[in-house]
């Protein structure tokens, strides 16, 4: 019996696999549905991985859940890069009028399925990915101008490095800006007992990463996935670099996830997940990491402007400037 219903649109280039859920059709379909990350690093499925397409060099993840004006803005901002890129929406079944305009989008490649949740919908798609680079961005985020030619520059010119890094601008709802961060390659310890210090929206990574090595994100959390990967990046001791120009934006809707318990909870579990003498050295990794940005000029930064797609302007995009700018978010 098939646990799945297809639905193509190939005038869009579109292909939806709508799966049945667990426990009807075949077991091991429905054992895959469960399988841990820790389990995908050790039996990669390479028979079901992304075909690799040299011509696309580029292929962009985005995870997409009841967001539909977001993900409308996030797929534009992927679309006037100037650059081949392929942008690949893994849609949990959104019912607020996400699959009313998604299947006739010819910019990007949507699937619809249910997931585990982000980081599962993430997996899926960086599974499907084509490219030699590999990113993910969410619905509320975006890219700047320009940013995935220098992302594809900046990898042709250092081959050695394996995860890039850009700077992120945070703005509000409406598209004005509150604050910035600019990013520095992460530290294990300080990653393992502080905080991720940087943001997923301005990483992008080469492609023997998920291909090669089978680091996925583990689909049993809900928040703190990125530092429980970036984690296992650091102990494999990858390759990092940081790009040293605003890549993204971050916009911070008032739903976004990782304040709640469950992040909470979550970031106390990693954080009693490190070696007891790490736990007790917390307070020197944070002043490491202070003095290391402050010695990187990270607190230091010019007036500068900004374009981006406002739910007042999704077609267009709105220049911003900034003559103030701050790294500390507003209380």
């Amino acid at each position: 019996m098939s646990t799945a219903v297809t639905i193509a649109n190939q005038a869009a280039g579109l292909v939806f696999r709508v799966p049945l859920p667990p426990g009807s059709g075949d077991p091991e379909a429905v054992s895959n549905w469960v399988r841990r990350a820790s389990d995908a690093e050790n039996a990669f499925d390479r028979n079901q991985a992304g075909k690799h397409h040299p011509g696309v060099r580029i292929s962009i993840v985005t995870p997409s859940y009841r967001l539909s004006a977001w993900l409308r803005l996030c797929i534009a901002s992927v679309a006037d890069q100037q650059v081949e890129a392929e942008h690949i929406v893994q849609d949990a079944e959104s019912d607020d009028g996400t699959l009313d305009w998604l299947p006739g989008d010819p910019r990007v490649k949507g699937f619809v399925e249910k997931d585990q949740g982000m980081y599962d919908g993430i997996n899926r798609g960086l599974r499907r990915a084509g490219g030699d680079i590999l990113a993910y961005l969410n619905c509320d985020e975006q890219y700047l101008p320009g940013t995935l030619a220098a992302v594809a520059r900046f990898f042709e010119q250092h081959p050695q490095i394996d995860v890039l890094f850009g700077d992120v601008v945070l703005v509000d709802a409406d598209g004005q800006y509150l604050y910035h961060r600019k990013m520095q390659p992460p530290l294990k310890y300080h990653t393992w007992t502080c905080q991720l210090s940087t943001l997923s929206c301005a990483m992008f990574f080469r492609r023997r990463i998920v291909f090669d090595l089978g680091l996925l994100f583990d689909p049993r959390l809900r928040d703190v996935g990125d530092g429980e990967w970036m984690l296992r990046l650091l102990q494999r001791r990858l390759r990092m670099a940081a790009l040293g120009q605003f890549t993204s934006v971050f916009t911070c809707t008032g739903a976004n996830m990782s304040a709640g318990p469950n992040a909470r909870r979550e970031k106390r579990e990693l954080f009693q997940s490190a070696p007891v003498w790490a736990r007790a050295l917390q307070p020197l990794f944070i002043l490491q990491h202070r003095l290391r940005r402050l010695a990187g000029g990270m607190y230091r930064q010019q007036p500068f402007a900004y374009e981006i797609f406002t739910r007042a302007s999704p077609e267009r995009r709105l220049r911003f400037e900034v003559s103030r700018p701050t790294f500390h978010a507003p209380r």
